[in-house]
């Protein structure tokens, strides 16, 4: 799948992380190559006090389970459900390694709790799915996740505490592979970037713009750098001296949570 399409990448730490002195919760992970891409974004959950590392290690292990999986087809029977097993496995592994047995709770929540979104591209077929919430965006329309109330949403790691049913993979959407023009997954922090289109750069007077240019610009693919430095722009925090009221005026970052995505667009 690499030969057809194109991906780019970027996170930034949320201003409220910023201000409590917390690392970017948000991960993500890729593989692509001439048989498939698979792309996964996962977000901590902010209660936890190291979930940035489970989102890590989690990222890494959907992705590659996901494609040990892939090798016996993506229409197998039970085939998302044998994924989660898996993984519920390979988690279980690292719970009882590092943790002792009356921690294991208090481990499971302060590090192995984070949402999953992502996408399978087959030559085929092309699925995407997430455990819990986060942002989708095929073919310029957005595919709505579900909002989870008092922003509790279903974790896989919930499935290590007896509530197998907060941990099962949900579809949102399926399509031939050769009708894919541009796919964009992320965290929940990219509600925020979708908010702020009609705003200014902090201390700029440029407007941020329409998510869309992340699949439209192609510059966005030359630079592997650039959505991180852009995502970097409108948040950071700007104070500049108001010299007619002798105050100080500060502009602060426009993205309150980590905003973490990868986008995918067909080359041409």
């Amino acid at each position: 799948m690499k030969d057809l399409f194109k991906i780019a990448t970027g996170s930034v730490i949320g201003r409220e992380h910023q201000r409590l002195g917390k690392n970017n919760q948000d991960a993500y992970y890729l593989l692509s190559n001439e048989d498939y891409t698979i792309a996964v974004v996962c977000d901590g959950c902010g209660s936890g006090s190291n979930s940035e590392v489970g989102a890590k290690i989690g990222a890494k292990l959907v992705v590659e389970t996901i494609a040990t999986h892939l090798k016996y087809g993506l229409d197998q029977p039970n085939f998302w459900d044998n994924i989660r097993l898996n993984l519920l496995s390979q988690f279980e592994t690292f719970v009882n390694i590092l943790s002792q047995e009356n921690e294991r709770k208090e481990f499971i929540y302060n590090y192995f709790l984070f949402t999953i979104v992502g996408v399978i591209i087959t030559p085929n077929k092309t699925v995407i799915f997430a455990i819990g919430d986060g942002v989708i965006f095929v073919n310029e329309t957005q595919f709505l996740i579900e909002t989870f109330a008092n922003n509790a949403p279903p974790y896989l790691a919930y499935g290590l505490c007896n509530y197998p049913e907060l941990s099962q993979f949900k579809i949102y959407h399926e399509l031939d592979t050769n009708k894919v023009e541009s796919i964009l997954i992320g965290t929940d922090g990219v509600k925020d970037l979708i908010l702020a289109e009609n705003r200014n750069f902090p201390g700029k007077s440029e407007n941020i713009g329409h998510i869309s240019q992340f699949w439209q610009n192609d510059n966005y693919f030359r630079n592997p750098d650039l959505i991180r430095r852009k995502l970097s722009l409108i948040n950071r925090e700007i104070i500049k001296p108001d010299w007619l009221n002798q105050t100080l005026q500060k502009d602060v970052g426009l993205l309150l949570d980590d905003t973490t995505f990868i986008v995918i667009k067909r080359k041409d």
